[in-house]
């Protein structure tokens, strides 16, 4: 049909057929869509039960999240110092008391904890923690984890797994863990820009590996990857790298990347996730709370995604300003898949503007968000609001779509949601 300029037609549903969606049913269909479609957590700091400590849930550790610690600081008087001298639970109570008490917790941070007391019918109000507490010292952690899981919309998460901790080498050196619902990652970090403090781990486990990352020093990083990749069955390989990233380029951490990690992700059929951007400790006084950002120069993964075509990037950008160079790499670049809005980008306004800017420039061929949660309960909350954010961007694109004559149905929407929330995931990991 010829549209006269000037001019805009909305479909009939005679026209688009008896299973389209009318622009007023298209919102109600993407919610209801969100809601019940199962997720795939890409990148948490969760652990399944069975290492123990290391798994954090439950009130104190909600309240103690290193975003509340940095809120604590703002708004109390109480120094780091002091704060560090604390228990745990005093700590939980200080930050209940300044930020949920004395001040309206409106923040996301501490909605984040309203929300999650909610969910489980807690007092919101109360000027103790005592039923909070009662509630969870009751909850076996195996039946939680599932509960919580469920209640989130989470078909399985994906950890983070450091093969140089050693609370965490004992679990993976007797078995591992049971759960399928909880997938590993072969953290990188200490190997990569930790060299200087870590490579005595490898030597103590019998790796021939020096200092200077000479001599056979990369063979032997493989041959520590290729073991740790049989031990732990990881679905990607990762590493969190600053704001000043360079690649290729004449440092330990450079020869390791192309010399080691790249052609074990290759050998291993792995993707490599990087996440750049931080600032690490521009405030130590107040220890994990102190990591800051910065604006990363994305050459270097240009540079990765051209010169390395057979290896499969997967990559998060912490900056704001880096966002827009990102997605257009991703149009040139089909081995690397943009994913989440990290850390200090995970605010509804800020992950709003990405996914619409994603969706303009790449359709459904990214990965929105991941929950980066270090709480188990933390998935409530982050996932909910995931939800919100994306009925309202999706909605919208679908309008646009049937404004501009193209029907748009159930079917249609679904199939999106699941590219989006899983099968990117699944296909780029080569886990279908």
């Amino acid at each position: 049909m010829k549209v006269q300029e000037g001019m805009e037609t909305t479909p009939t549903r005679q026209q688009l057929g008896d299973d389209l969606l009318t622009a007023d049913q298209i919102q109600a269909t993407v919610e209801e869509v969100l809601a019940t479609t199962q997720f795939i957590d890409i990148h948490t700091h969760l652990f399944a039960p069975e290492f123990g400590g290391l798994g954090l849930w439950g009130i104190d550790e909600l309240l103690t999240y290193h975003y509340l610690e940095a809120e604590l600081f703002r708004s109390s008087s109480i120094s780091p110092e002091r704060y560090w001298d604390m228990p745990k639970r005093e700590q939980a109570d200080a930050i209940w008391r300044a930020l949920f008490v004395e001040n309206s917790p409106i923040s996301e941070a501490t909605r984040g904890v309203i929300a999650v007391l909610d969910a489980f019918d807690l007092p919101t109000e109360s000027p103790d923690l005592e039923e909070a507490r009662s509630f969870f010292r009751a909850q076996k952690i195996e039946s939680h984890v599932s509960k919580v899981l469920q209640m989130a919309g989470v078909s399985s998460v994906v950890m983070t797994n450091d093969p140089l901790h050693p609370e965490e080498q004992k679990v993976w050196m007797n078995g591992g863990h049971s759960r399928s619902d909880f997938l590993a990652v072969l953290r990188l970090d200490r190997i990569l820009w930790g060299w200087s403090g870590h490579w005595q781990l490898l030597a103590e486990q019998g790796y021939a590996v020096d200092a200077q990352a000479s001599g056979k020093s990369a063979a032997e990083v493989r041959r520590f990857l290729a073991d740790w990749c049989e031990r732990m069955d990881p679905v990607y390989m990762a590493v969190s790298l600053t704001d000043a990233f360079q690649f290729p380029e004449e440092s330990i951490q450079g020869k390791l990347l192309s010399d080691a990690v790249l052609p074990s992700c290759r050998e291993f059929d792995l993707p490599l996730s990087l996440m750049i951007g931080v600032r690490r400790q521009v405030n130590p006084r107040i220890r994990l709370a102190g990591d800051a950002v910065g604006r990363a120069d994305l050459r270097a993964l240009e540079n990765l995604c051209r010169d390395y075509p057979e290896n499969r990037i997967l990559a998060s950008v912490l900056s704001r300003e880096n966002q827009h160079e990102l997605c257009v790499y991703a149009r040139k670049f089909s081995n690397l898949m943009p994913f989440g809005c990290w850390w200090f980008l995970n605010n509804p306004s800020i992950v709003e503007e990405i996914t619409r800017e994603r969706i303009e420039l790449l359709g459904t061929s990214f990965i929105p968000q991941h929950s980066d949660a270090r709480v188990l309960e933390q998935v409530l909350y982050k996932w909910r609001n995931t939800r919100a954010t994306m009925s309202q961007v999706l909605a919208n694109s679908y309008k646009l779509l049937a404004r501009d004559g193209r029907g748009v149905s159930r079917q249609s929407i679904q199939r999106d949601v699941n590219r989006l929330f899983r099968g990117n995931f699944e296909q780029f990991a080569n886990l279908t």
